[in-house]
């Protein structure tokens, strides 16, 4: 793993495969290290012909804090955002779309294929409509547009996103596994060992909530970008799981519906997740839609 000077920050990152295939840049959800694109899913990537670029995103992570912002009232910041009011954010997903764009900068990466999950779903639409001459081709997964005429998340969901989560590393490995179930999807089998061990991982590289906080300040103050991604002209693909309880199918649909020509893959048993077992089916779709740019 290495750090790269970005947008005026250092970001962590690393890469997989030959750097003369199709470059992919993965772009990480809320509070989500790069590590959560696991090596698996990446060296599928690689074996149909990309150089697989992952990193933390500013906050999260290896990547730069900032910790002198202080952490936001989040439950202030979603009431303005509901009510209308324009909100002040320590920093905006624009400033993390300007990061991604920043790290291929670093790497001397004219265009990549973008990818992106969750919150990292939001931050690669907006790369596709503020620096479209930096993209190949667009892969939204388990995003939405920010319309706020969309169906909200599960009462369930959303206080299990809210729900303050213990230092400790025993008791948030705990709490944390019941945040995963909640969101998960029913569709695939839930590997609590595994998770157990994945969320471990995490938190001995990097635990630090006050990131997340700032990162879902962000999210939630972004707006509405459906009207800004009728720009997006490349080769675009939605997926989602029907049975997203945190974003749910409606935002995908919504996202399709926005960007001209875009292909929707929704994926049956699916929650807020992306299950091992769906890897083959993501990746071929993901490859199928990145050689669209190359015809």
């Amino acid at each position: 793993m290495s750090k790269a000077n970005a947008n005026n920050i250092q970001i962590e990152y690393d890469t997989f495969g030959d750097q003369s295939s199709k470059p992919i840049l993965l772009i990480m959800g809320l509070g989500s290290q790069m590590i959560s694109w696991k090596t698996e899913f990446c060296e599928q990537l690689v074996n149909r012909g990309f150089y697989v670029i992952r990193f933390d995103n500013r906050d999260v992570g290896l990547s730069t804090k900032f910790e002198e912002s202080g952490i936001p009232d989040i439950m202030k910041v979603i009431k303005a955002v509901q009510a209308g009011e324009t909100v002040e954010t320590p920093y905006t997903l624009e400033d993390m779309a300007d990061d991604a764009v920043g790290l291929l900068d670093s790497l001397n990466v004219d265009k990549a294929h973008i990818c992106g999950a969750s919150m990292g779903a939001y931050i690669s639409q907006i790369v596709a409509f503020r620096h479209p001459s930096r993209v190949l081709s667009l892969t939204s997964i388990m995003g939405s547009t920010g319309n706020p005429d969309l169906p909200p998340p599960t009462p369930e969901a959303m206080k299990a996103l809210l729900t303050q989560m213990p230092t400790e590393r025993e008791a948030y490995i705990e709490q944390s596994i019941k945040r995963r179930y909640i969101i998960y999807g029913s569709g695939f089998p839930f590997d609590e060992e595994k998770w157990r061990t994945d969320i471990a991982s995490s938190y001995d590289r990097c635990f630090y909530p006050q990131g997340f906080t700032r990162q879902l300040a962000a999210t939630r103050a972004n707006g509405n970008r459906k009207p800004k991604l009728a720009a997006v002209t490349v080769p675009t693909l939605i997926i989602h799981g029907a049975d997203d309880p945190l974003v749910p199918v409606e935002g995908g649909q919504d996202t399709a519906e926005a960007i001209p020509d875009a292909q929707l893959l929704i994926i049956d048993g699916m929650g807020h997740s992306l299950p091992p077992e769906t890897w083959p089916q993501i990746v071929e779709a993901i490859t199928d839609n990145a050689n669209k740019a190359y015809k």
